[in-house]
């Protein structure tokens, strides 16, 4: 009877034994470690507007075109002056910049070869504006970190030389007027201090009224001009 009761524990705990063994080996062999993902996406990252806020001076070249003044004698169209001519300038501005806009004023005085005469009918016609004195307003935006294109709109004063003589005229007067300049440019950096520029303005000066006692013409300069330009930032 001693026999029998010491191997039934025995035979108990082999048996548990092995049903152990064989539920870890299963669970072994069934383990899937967890999937780690590795696909990381980089931040995007907006590249910097640039620096275009301060002042600065500059140095413009410009060649002006297709100017439109019809001339006429009291009340009788002689014919036309169409105005064109080189012209060189000089400018001084500053602006403000908030994150990729730029706005401020920009003073430029311009002078040069900008004219047109005629000689038809018996007259003898020129008008020739000798220098122009603009504020500007540009206001721009930064499409890259070393371009700038902007729109420009200013007031401006010409100081305008005219003349039409011929059948009993003689019309001479230096007058100044006041008008106004619109335009496009786009601005690019050569260097974080020089940048090179390219604008197309137009100039209007209205109508002015020109007589020598006995006839009278009207004056009406206007002109369109290609300018390219050197600015310096203090």
């Amino acid at each position: 009877m001693c026999a029998v009761s010491v191997k039934a524990p025995l035979t108990v705990a082999v048996a548990a034994s092995l049903t152990l063994g064989t539920t870890l080996a299963a669970n072994a062999g069934g383990f899937t470690p967890p999937i780690v993902d590795s696909d990381v996406t980089a931040p995007v990252v907006e590249a910097p507007a640039g620096e275009w806020a301060g002042g600065y001076a500059g140095l413009t070249l410009g060649y002006a075109f297709a100017g439109d003044d019809a001339v006429g004698v009291n009340g009788t169209t002689v014919d036309k002056l169409e105005l064109g001519g080189a012209n060189a300038g000089v400018r001084l501005g500053y602006r403000w910049q908030r994150d990729r806009w730029v706005i401020g004023p920009e003073l430029g005085f311009e002078a040069g070869n900008v004219k047109d005469s005629f000689s038809t009918a018996g007259y003898d016609a020129e008008s020739k504006v000798k220098n122009l004195l603009a504020l500007r307003l540009k206001t721009g935006y930064v499409l890259n970190s070393d371009v700038l294109l902007y729109g420009i709109a200013g007031v401006a004063r010409a100081k305008v030389e005219y003349s039409i003589t011929g059948n009993g005229a003689a019309i001479r007067d230096d007058y100044s007027k006041t008008g106004y300049v619109v335009g496009l440019g786009a601005e690019k950096k050569l260097t974080d201090r020089m940048s090179l520029t390219g604008e197309y303005e137009y100039a209007n000066f209205g109508t002015e009224n020109l007589s020598d006692g006995t006839f009278d013409t009207n004056a009406t300069p206007d002109y369109h001009n290609l300018k390219l330009g050197l600015n310096f930032k203090f």
